[in-house]
């Protein structure tokens, strides 16, 4: 496998997934890629509501939420991958444990002291609690990419935490000019 050069590299990197796509994981999902290299990629799904409200995940953890309205955050499916372990995308601010940085304020932290931070109204102003994450063996992205499975294009933190979900695949296209609302199938949904 070639080596990524890290101008290659598809981190902080929306993966929009084509109209055609009929994965049920996927379809009209947006994927912001948190980290892409000679190993594989790892991302969260940024479109795509759980049944679950944090005060349900606060409530699983033990944490006692205190900021208003904290609990009734929406809990987003990041992926496939590990349904039950819960990832916070946000706008970077204070070091957490187990963090990884994605780009220049923005970051992705596992830790349950991000979680405690938040119920206490002292976490990240602009944050997104996913539940699994979307994973890529070594090559398997860039064969998918080949195969026109996705489009690409840098991510954008006012789709993630400013739009409403519904908007953000919609939204993520037109930052490559395309306008999904055109498709055959789709039209009227922007």
């Amino acid at each position: 496998m070639p080596r990524i050069a890290s101008s290659d590299t598809l981190a902080n990197h929306f993966l929009i997934a084509v109209p055609a796509m009929d994965d049920p994981h996927f379809a009209r999902g947006v994927t912001l890629l948190c980290e892409h290299n000679e190993h594989g990629a790892m991302g969260l799904l940024v479109n795509r509501r759980s049944e679950y409200r944090l005060g349900e995940v606060f409530e699983q953890m033990q944490i006692e939420p205190e900021a208003p309205g904290i609990a009734d955050d929406t809990v987003m499916v990041g992926g496939p991958v590990l349904p039950d372990r819960g990832f916070v995308l946000h706008d970077g601010g204070d070091d957490w444990p187990s963090t990884m940085r994605v780009a220049p304020g923005l970051a992705v932290t596992t830790s349950r002291e991000i979680l405690a931070a938040m119920a206490r109204g002292q976490g990240p102003k602009r944050h997104l609690v996913a539940l699994g994450y979307a994973s890529w063996g070594a090559g398997q992205l860039e064969q998918e990419l080949a195969d026109n499975a996705w489009l690409t294009v840098p991510a954008d933190q006012a789709i993630v935490f400013d739009l409403p979900v519904e908007q953000r695949w919609f939204a993520a296209a037109r930052r490559l000019g395309i306008d999904l609302g055109q498709f055959p199938g789709y039209v009227g949904h922007a």
